[in-house]
């Protein structure tokens, strides 16, 4: 129905639960990948910028597509370069999440980037981005009271806060 690079609307005809005949609508959207990077005095560093298609200003982790062949570790490293102008010595996969399961594929790797130290960034044109930088707890409590609201930020918070064997040395 409707392909570009980073998404495809397809609509199926399926066989319903009931056993009818029906059809079905799906979005594919390119995979991609969330850092939540924190640095040695357990400070999070997200991103903060215009999201179009919410209409607003959002604040969250590093996110971004992964490209072709690359796989998502490549995807994170590049997008916490990119974005923040970081890179990490200390990456640690999270796990995966699909944030949309009623209609839209698009899979998210989730990623904690530690041992943090500043590089240039080069953002891609469609970005303009603002680094914010607090503590983990006050990013935490952002996600339950709503504030962050981008869903694999969230997650990945949330993962990082429940597991506190991550900062063991």
């Amino acid at each position: 129905m409707y392909c570009d690079p980073w998404l495809r609307v397809q609509r199926d005809e399926v066989l319903r639960p009931d056993g009818q005949p029906g059809s079905y609508a799906t979005v594919q959207l390119k995979s991609g990948v969330c850092v939540i990077a924190i640095d040695k005095e357990e400070r999070v560093h997200l991103t903060r910028e215009f999201h179009y298609a919410v209409g607003r200003v959002t604040l969250e982790g590093v996110s971004g597509g992964i490209e072709g062949l690359e796989s998502p570790a490549s995807a994170a490293q590049r997008e916490l370069s990119e974005e923040l102008g970081l890179e990490a010595k200390l990456w640690t996969h999270l796990g995966r999440v699909d944030p949309f399961t009623a209609a839209i594929q698009s899979t998210v790797d989730l990623y904690l980037a530690r041992e943090l130290q500043e590089c240039a960034t080069s953002p891609e044109g469609t970005e303009l981005i603002e680094r914010v930088s607090l503590p983990l707890h006050e990013a935490v409590d952002m996600v339950r009271n709503g504030q962050i609201t981008h869903s694999p930020t969230c997650v990945a918070l949330l993962r990082i806060a429940l597991d506190t064997s991550l900062f063991q040395e």
